[in-house]
């Protein structure tokens, strides 16, 4: 496995796969046939490889892994250069799960340009996974930006009514906080004389550079996370978004703002991110507060979803800057689970969207009559969302809360309200949904899951219990890797000290 270029394959086999499908003829019907196969069958095999980078992977180094380097810009320095650490890992095994999910998630769903569906599902995941893989500025801003497009025409064409106005807004809040980031990648090649990351880890900015840095980085993962109060593109997507473009969304894409934190801002500019991190967590707790009593309010299913994730990445900010190693673990924890939780609730209300074609609250009321298995794994993944032990929810916030709570308690206790706010919005989407008497007249004769849809929430149903009762799996993976960055800080803050008192 040393010897195949196994990163690679991960990366381009779905676009390998979605030109496949371009070059697929012959009646509308067995074109969407076989583009649905093709997309499952590539997205599947993808995610079997990326196994193997699990399998084959070393948790005991923080050294970047399976890395593959190739000249490809030479006379500016800028290489072709991959590679993963226990940090990018479990994104690169999140993004590839959800994939094939999304594919069988839309099998019958979508009936219209089915081809091109298909094509643009099998593009994002190779921009996913090459962000997530990149150990150059150029080669992650390409994917980085590169997600924007099939993303923005997944919500542009098989969105709902506003999905031209939730699309361009999309784009647009994205790429104008991107832009702030590619001036600072910038100045770091004119500074370090090299966009390679793993240099760039060990090279010292100057104090002053570092501040403008972090806060050109801040603005475009701030968007991406999204961080309140750049956060309000997220709802008008998800509400607007076919079911699976929600599930990508709230699964991945939100999770680059996160990844970007723990892979340049802290560890790259690690003074200017010790003496902004009070920023971080005023900002942190008001998106935790504000978007739970937001969700309390919702009418929409998707848009209560879609403001908890404000709430969830949240604790993933105030995690990530408390610079411990429980804190930044439980981030990447947090991450991950929300990355399975609120793929699963996004696809839970797709199921009563295929069958009413509404995702209004009021509209539902008493389906445990009719759907009992719906209602079993709908409480399943309700119960993850408030952190129920024994759910991967409870092990992320709880790392979180322990994190900070050795920083400072006032933010631990304002954060851990997150928690008895979002049991109440999920009690209350869940009770209305689920429970109380079927009375109304298009619920009588609605089906439960399906074969196909049962087997859409099987894996994740295993890894919400897997990562709730044996989280050492997981974090196991990224111990080395957590403890290499919170030691990097522990040293820029003690550098730090020692410049004040020699100031002094």
């Amino acid at each position: 496995m040393s010897d195949l270029p196994i990163l690679s394959l991960i990366t381009f086999l779905p676009l390998a796969g979605a030109a496949f499908i371009l070059m697929i003829r012959g009646e509308p019907q067995v074109v969407a046939r076989n583009a649905r196969w093709v997309a499952l069958w590539t997205s599947l095999t993808t995610f079997l490889l990326s196994l193997g980078l699990w399998a084959g992977f070393d948790s005991t180094t923080a050294e970047f892994q399976f890395r593959e380097q190739a000249e490809w810009m030479p006379e500016l320095g800028i290489a072709y250069h991959l590679g993963i650490d226990g940090i990018s890992l479990p994104f690169v095994l999140l993004s590839t799960l959800l994939t094939p999910i999304c594919v069988l998630a839309s099998w019958e769903s979508i009936q219209s340009r089915v081809k091109e569906y298909m094509v643009a599902f099998l593009v994002m995941e190779t921009m996913m996974v090459g962000m997530f893989s990149s150990l150059d500025l150029v080669l992650f801003f390409v994917f980085f930006e590169g997600v924007l497009i099939p993303m923005f025409l997944i919500i542009g064409i098989w969105g709902g009514p506003r999905r031209v106005y939730a699309a361009f807004k999309f784009f647009l809040y994205t790429l104008v906080g991107s832009l702030l980031m590619l001036l600072a990648m910038l100045a770091m090649f004119f500074t370090a004389g090299t966009t390679d990351i793993p240099t760039l880890l060990q090279f010292d900015f100057p104090r002053s550079m570092q501040v403008w840095l972090w806060f050109a980085f801040l603005v475009a993962f701030a968007v991406k996370l999204p961080m309140w109060p750049v956060h309000t593109w997220l709802p008008d997507a998800h509400v607007e978004a076919p079911t699976a473009g929600s599930v990508i969304l709230a699964g991945v894409l939100l999770k680059f703002g996160g990844y970007g934190f723990l892979r340049f801002s802290l560890p790259m500019f690690p003074e200017a991110s010790i003496e902004f991190a009070p920023l971080i967590f005023a900002l942190s707790v008001v998106a935790v507060i504000y978007a739970s009593l937001v969700a309390l309010a919702q009418e929409d299913m998707k848009k209560l979803i879609a403001y908890s994730s404000v709430a969830h990445m949240g604790f993933v900010t105030v995690g990530a800057f408390s610079m411990t190693v429980q804190g930044v673990q439980g981030a990447v924890f947090q991450m991950l689970s929300h990355g399975i939780v609120s793929a699963a609730l996004f696809l839970i209300v797709g199921v009563v969207y295929d069958r009413v074609h509404s995702r209004e609250i009021a509209m539902y009321g008493g389906l445990v009559h009719r759907m009992p298995v719906y209602a079993a794994v709908f409480m399943l993944f309700m119960l993850a969302s408030v952190g129920l032990p024994g759910t991967s929810g409870f092990v992320g916030e709880f790392l979180v809360l322990l994190g900070i709570f050795q920083v400072n308690s006032w933010v631990a206790a304002f954060t851990a309200t997150g928690i008895v706010l979002g049991a109440a919005y999920m009690l209350f989407l869940y009770r209305r949904v689920i429970f109380g008497v079927l009375s109304k007249d298009h619920l009588k004769k609605i089906s439960d899951l399906s074969p196909r849809e049962v087997l859409v929430f099987l894996p994740l149903v295993v890894l919400v219990l897997w990562m709730g009762v044996y989280p050492s799996t997981f974090l196991d993976m990224m111990d080395a890797s957590v403890t290499n960055l919170v030691d990097r800080l522990e040293l820029a803050r003690a550098g730090m000290a020692a410049i004040d008192v020699a100031g002094r």
